[in-house]
């Protein structure tokens, strides 16, 4: 793999290069016709180093390159002799060679091409082979070519139980049928059974409505053909000869596999990892592919090009009040921060904002499995990664699934719907280890709890993985839902460790068999535990700024009038986050206008108004919520909810959202909390006990999940607090917890 991928990227950037510059369409196609000609040579399907031989010629002529080659792909299309290799060439068709199209190449390049095709393509990994192509052909994706990649045994630990084991579980009983036949002396019954198996094997679809490059379609691939070689040689060992059965095209192939897929050059290439993957099972189960049934490849046209859960009947350009184009951030172009470094939105890289026409939800293909990995994309991003006109329909046409939930979860709801409702018989996806959080798993419990029921057949709650995105180690969550009541198998992380010379992580995993709830537990379903009155509007989130001039150093407190205007103390308090809680404290102070117009700001407070007007207002000009820019000298969530339940305190319990550790403790009231704190309105030293016991801590953890690479504990007050049962303790214990 290492060798091909030198061969592959150079030729890419520098084919686009050629000729004044070569679109990255034309040249994908170019490419992936150049890569499945070196494959087809060195398995046998083309005279041996005919294609080397070709590139060799033209290295010396670069003037014959495009007539040569493109008078072997033309054939290669058609099938029939080859003046050009004097020798017979199959029919590969499979659109593929429709477009014989040939990009001019100078000697420098075909020398590149020609060094390729020194590699043995035999037993080049498809699902690597895929994604190293697709960042090749991608300017942005290119400097990633020697990132690792999602380990094999990672994509098998979800196609396993979302697939194969099912189909294992019937096999099994197939052949359990089939002994008692050819026990009973009935051999012909023995065989009609298996070959009924074989016949319902080949029939199957499996649909992946993510697919990127194929990684899951093609690892599912293998291991159905490894499936249906032990069925046929149950058969061979019954009498039964498996050739008249491969001959009438009882097999699985290619056209098994269904996948949906944005990105074009993406949707492409998978079709060709499944059909190069095909062909290498073949040539390792029967040492040659002579006498495979033309086209060698066929345009089947079952990875489709479009959006998996967004139908619209058109789009339109979205305009603002001036009849100008809207645009937005590109959603994957960065720059460094000025003052941090850190890699953030390069505000110069935009396209443009679109309305969509009646919205719905897109339609999947009928599929026996539906098994894959949508796209990592939070709540939080969503607006900025697909705009808003985009997250808006999406939202629209999905009314049973939350408006905070990430953007997986969208797969998820159109999947546990169709198992439900017995359109298919289970599905497996990888999400991020979110799943587990509050609204994420309301999409869960929806369908677990319906008429009739989801049930979690499978479960990995935390995991390493390799985000096919950017390469960036991430944590992820496995599930797999099949419809009914059933038990299900939770596989729990014991350890990990980095493998030599690789970023993917050995892992250790525990089995718990049982009824999986929404958060991916086995046993008590804290999932499924209700809020209680008694602890309504106590617990609530701090405020969200929106504006980073609102914070001031204690140094600054003067210049705004602190200790000289009558009044302003109200307006100017001490300000706390997560950091500030559980590290080292900024002693920071932050400007509170909550509750004054601008009118009042300007004429009481003259100092304050001139500070947020230089400092605040122009970063909320640029916000696209108008409510943020409208009322730009206010926080842009002051949450009115957090006020009433701490304004007649001393003191409120606070607790940073996400931590490693769990920690309580009191801040004054006139400390304001920002959003990562939650707050909980009281001020009595015996609750703050009570939240502080391993009691509360274990509840709190299994209520509120984990998040993040680091796996932190997150606080959702509505859960971990909401739905917490306070104990009635006598006098003497409530005294002492007290104390």
């Amino acid at each position: 793999g290492g060798g091909v991928g030198g061969g592959v990227a150079s030729p890419s950037a520098s084919a686009e290069r050629a000729g004044g510059g070569v679109g990255g369409v034309p040249v994908a196609r170019f490419l992936m016709r150049a890569l499945f000609t070196m494959f087809a040579e060195d398995v046998g399907l083309l005279p041996e180093r005919s294609f080397s031989k070709l590139l060799e010629d033209s290295r010396e002529d670069p003037t014959h390159f495009q007539h040569a080659v493109q008078e072997l792909w033309e054939k290669m299309n058609t099938g029939g002799y080859s003046v050009l290799l004097r020798a017979n060439i199959p029919r590969f068709n499979g659109g593929l060679f429709a477009d014989a199209t040939v990009i001019a190449l100078n000697a420098d390049q075909i020398q590149l091409l020609l060094e390729a095709s020194g590699a043995d393509w035999r037993d080049v990994e498809p699902a690597i082979f895929g994604t190293l192509l697709e960042r090749a052909l991608d300017p942005r994706e290119r400097h990633k070519l020697g990132a690792h990649y999602t380990p094999r045994a990672y994509v098998e630990r979800l196609v396993q139980p979302t697939v194969i084991e099912p189909l294992r579980a019937e096999w099994q009983a197939v052949q359990t049928a089939a002994l008692q036949h050819a026990q009973d002396g009935k051999p012909e019954k023995a065989i009609a059974e298996v070959e009924a198996y074989l016949h319902r094997l080949a029939s199957l679809r499996i649909l992946d409505p993510a697919c990127g490059t194929g990684n899951f379609l093609y690892v599912t691939l293998e291991l159905l053909k490894r499936l249906e070689g032990e069925v046929l040689n149950t058969l061979r060992e019954l009498g039964q000869g498996q050739q008249s059965l491969a001959l009438a095209g009882v097999m699985v192939t290619p056209a098994n596999l269904l996948g949906i897929e944005l990105n074009p050059r993406a949707a492409a290439i998978a079709e060709l990892v499944l059909w190069i993957g095909f062909l290498q099972w073949h040539l390792r189960t029967h040492g040659s592919l002579q006498g495979l049934p033309e086209p060698i490849i066929r345009d089947l046209h079952n990875v489709e090009n479009r959006d998996a859960v967004l139908a619209s009947d058109d789009r339109t350009p979205l305009l603002d009040a001036q009849g100008q184009p809207v645009t937005r951030w590109d959603g994957h172009s960065t720059k460094p921060h000025p003052v941090t470094g850190e890699e953030v939105p390069d505000p110069e890289a935009r396209v443009q904002a679109w309305r969509y026409i009646n919205p719905k939800p897109a339609d999947w293909p009928e599929a026996d499995f539906i098994v894959g990995n949508p796209p990592f994309i939070g709540t939080a991003r969503m607006r900025d990664a697909l705009g808003d006109g985009y997250t808006e329909a999406l939202r629209k046409c999905y009314p049973n699934v939350p408006d905070s939930v990430d953007f997986v979860m969208y797969w998820w709801e159109k999947a546990a719907e169709q198992v439900r409702l017995g359109s298919a018989r289970r599905f497996g996806f990888i999400t991020t280890n979110s799943l587990r959080q509050t609204f994420n798993r309301r999409v869960l419990q929806n369908h677990l709890s319906a008429k009739p029921p989801l049930s979690l057949a499978f479960a990995i709650p935390d995991h390493p993985w390799v985000d096919s995105v950017d390469g960036a180690a991430v944590r992820i969550a496995m599930t797999v839902a099949a419809p009914g009541e059933h038990p299900g198998k939770l596989m729990n992380l014991v350890s990990e460790r980095a493998a030599e010379g690789d970023e993917a992580a050995e892992v250790s995993l525990t089995e718990k068999l049982g009824k999986i709830f929404a958060d991916l537990t086995v046993g008590a379903d804290v999932a499924g535990a209700v809020t209680l009155r008694a602890n309504e509007r106590i617990g609530n989130r701090g405020v969200q700024l929106i504006g980073l001039g609102f914070i001031v150093e204690k140094k600054e407190l003067e210049m705004l009038g602190y200790g000289k205007i009558s009044g302003v103390e109200k307006y100017l308090r001490p300000y706390r986050n997560g950091r500030d809680i559980m590290q080292t404290s900024r002693n920071v102070w932050v400007i509170d206008l909550f509750g004054l117009n601008i009118k009042e700001v300007e004429s009481q407070f003259p100092e304050i108004y001139q500070w947020v007007y230089d400092k605040v207002k122009p970063e909320r000009d640029q916000n696209r919520r108008a409510s943020y820019s409208a009322k730009w000298w206010v926080f842009g969530e002051p949450v009115v909810t957090t006020r009433e339940s701490i304004k007649s305190l001393n003191r409120y319990i606070i607790t940073c959202r996400t931590a490693r550790h769990r920690v309580f403790l009191f801040l004054d009231s006139d400390v304001v909390p920002d959003a990562k704190l939650i707050t909980i309105g009281l001020e009595d030293a015996y609750f703050l006990g009570v939240l502080s016991s391993k009691h509360h801590v274990i509840w709190a953890t299994a209520a509120g999940g984990w998040l993040g690479v680091g796996n932190d504990s997150n606080y959702n007050h509505s859960d971990c607090f909401g739905k917490f049962p306070f104990p009635t303790p006598t006098e003497t214990q409530t005294v002492r917890i007290r104390d």
